[in-house]
């Protein structure tokens, strides 16, 4: 009882507490970071008996008897004496290795674990985004063919605009979550760890260690990512890698954010009309003051988190434009925080996307009352058409229409009354046309154009190649915290 009134006494990230799923809050955990710090010693030290030097095989199997159990109360109590992260995990991992622990970070600068880790993490946070795109894509594509003949009201400028289909819209969404994997893909090929360049990049220490033999300091650079799941290391660094690489990484990120937030605003926007509405629960309570009300949480988060992420992607840019020469250390805290920070909020943000899309509801008979009430005037042109053909003066019945419109807009706009201009045009003989006929020129699917073609081209051309490529990709359904 005492440990969980303590829990609420100090500050938890929302991150942490409300919205990253469990596999990414690991990625970034204490865990993750220094079991691959571990990994990467007995990768060096492997590497190193392997080139020569006399390392044996019984410090590298005790390295890896205790590679996944870190004595963290040793590591953090030796920290508080030296006000060094690495050198208190040398000093503990020696502890517990007593035989290797002369051979420990052997050549090594810090930046050996810390950079090679940050790039192995944000590599295993790029697969895991990665494989919730593709949910996503899969997700929103079968709401895309399922409704991708039902006609609904475009807009621009929300305002009434020319019909198309509530799946051809969809198909816009699905449309920028492709491109959001088409950048992750490019960034995450070209992800390469630091390897082991030394203190300033330049391998002096390796040289050394290795008397002079370049083509050793080489192959242990190539030999420590190969063992890391690299085929290479970045070609040169100075004493980190290149901090553009985490500006890169997080643009991507910032690219999800913003493709979510465009969904997020058209659902919102959407369910005000009540046309479309996300998931509500059914103990889910939506004002504390309103007890009617259905408020688009889920959308409203997204958008926040994605406005989160937009800003967060920044901080990057301003690191790698601020370093000096081969290394300064103004880069550390807030790398902590903006790379780990963005990655669960991009996490959180297709945790949202994947739910909200999942649990569509749509309501189609309020979407053809809205798509028949402006419908009429969107009709004008093609009713003149057809009329001219059965012999009317082009230009009188133009003036004819603009008068009905203007008059029926008026009724709708000042008096409340629905849109009667198409029984103006069957009461006008000049027209010739009957309220049936009018009814048949003014189907909704006469008005949406390709739409329905577009979304089965588009499916079977873009998306069915895509999904295939990724069928092994297999993500747990999402889940909102709270």
């Amino acid at each position: 009882m005492e440990k969980l009134q303590q829990d609420y006494q100090s500050y938890e990230s929302p991150l942490q507490g409300r919205y990253a799923s469990k596999e990414m809050k690991y990625l970034f955990s204490a865990e993750k970071k220094f079991t691959t710090w571990r990994k990467l010693w007995i990768a060096l030290a492997e590497s190193e008996a392997e080139l020569g030097l006399p390392i044996s095989k019984e410090q590298i199997d005790e390295l890896k008897a205790h590679e996944k159990d870190v004595n963290y109360a040793d590591a953090e109590a030796r920290e508080k004496e030296v006000r060094h992260d690495v050198m208190a995990h040398v000093w503990a991992y020696g502890k517990q290795c007593p035989k290797a622990a002369p051979i420990i970070h052997l050549g090594a600068t810090s930046c050996y674990v810390g950079d090679n880790t940050d790039i192995i993490i944000m590599r295993d946070a790029l697969v895991l985004l990665r494989a919730k795109l593709v949910d996503a894509i899969r997700i929103l594509a079968g709401f895309a063919e399922q409704y991708k003949d039902l006609p609904t009201l475009a807009f621009t400028h929300f305002q009434p605009a020319q019909p198309t289909t509530a799946g051809k819209r969809a198909t816009l969404w699905i449309n920028d979550l492709v491109m959001d994997l088409t950048d992750l893909e490019y960034v995450l090929s070209t992800l390469l760890p630091l390897g082991d360049k030394g203190t300033t990049g330049t391998q002096a220490s390796f040289s050394e260690l290795f008397e002079g033999d370049d083509e050793k300091c080489r192959r242990l650079d190539d030999m420590i990512a190969a063992k890391m799941g690299f085929e290479k290391s970045v070609p040169v660094s100075g004493q980190t890698y290149s901090r553009k690489t985490d500006s890169r990484v997080l643009n991507v990120l910032s690219g999800i954010a913003q493709t979510a937030a465009k969904f997020s605003n058209d659902i919102r926007l959407l369910q005000h009309l009540k046309e479309i509405e996300e998931p509500f629960e059914k103990n889910q309570i939506g004002s504390s003051a309103m007890a009617y009300k259905r408020n688009p949480m889920r959308s409203e988060r997204m958008a926040s988190l994605a406005r989160f992420v937009e800003v967060n992607a920044l901080n990057p840019a301003l690191t790698a434009s601020t370093q000096w020469f081969e290394r300064t250390l103004d880069d550390s805290a807030n790398r902590r925080l903006a790379i780990s920070e963005c990655f669960l909020a991009a996490d959180a943000i297709l945790e949202l996307l994947r739910n909200v899309g999942n649990g569509l509801v749509v309501y189609p008979k309020v979407i053809a009352a809205h798509l028949a009430a402006e419908l009429p005037f969107m009709a004008t042109e093609t009713i003149l058409m057809d009329a001219v053909k059965r012999g009317g003066n082009r230009q009188e019945l133009h003036e004819r229409i603009r008068v009905h419109s203007m008059a029926a807009a008026k009724a709708v706009k000042e008096d409340g009354a629905k849109n009667d201009l198409l029984e103006r045009i069957a009461a006008d003989p000049a027209f010739g046309l009957t309220s049936e006929e009018l009814t048949k020129l003014c189907r909704p699917e006469k008005f949406t154009g390709r739409s329905a073609h577009q979304v089965t081209e588009y499916l079977s051309e873009v998306i069915k190649p895509l999904l295939e490529k990724y069928r092994n990709v297999r993500i747990a359904d999402a889940e909102i915290q709270l």
